[in-house]
């Protein structure tokens, strides 16, 4: 069988994907404790202290193993629709 076709993969696709999933988690677990997602993430965000973000669900141990940096790329790729 001949296969010319180049098979891609993509590291930077899997782990935002990771990180969406994962700050979905985040924002589900802040909700169902009745907190603000939005204001607590951007809390998070700016200031990187980790109690803006409940132990619910595990979201606090989920947001420290998120890259600030590459959480902004994503929300701004994701704002801006690309």
């Amino acid at each position: 069988m001949n296969n010319d076709q180049t098979m891609t993969f993509s590291v930077c696709e899997d782990r935002e994907s990771d990180l969406r999933k994962n700050l979905t988690i985040i924002y589900d677990a802040l909700r169902e404790k009745g907190y603000n997602p939005i204001n607590q993430i951007v809390g998070y965000i700016l200031s990187e202290d980790p109690t803006y973000i409940t132990t619910y669900n595990n979201a606090r141990s989920l947001i420290r193993h998120i890259d600030r940096d590459e959480l902004l790329q994503v929300l701004v790729k994701s704002y801006l629709g690309e």
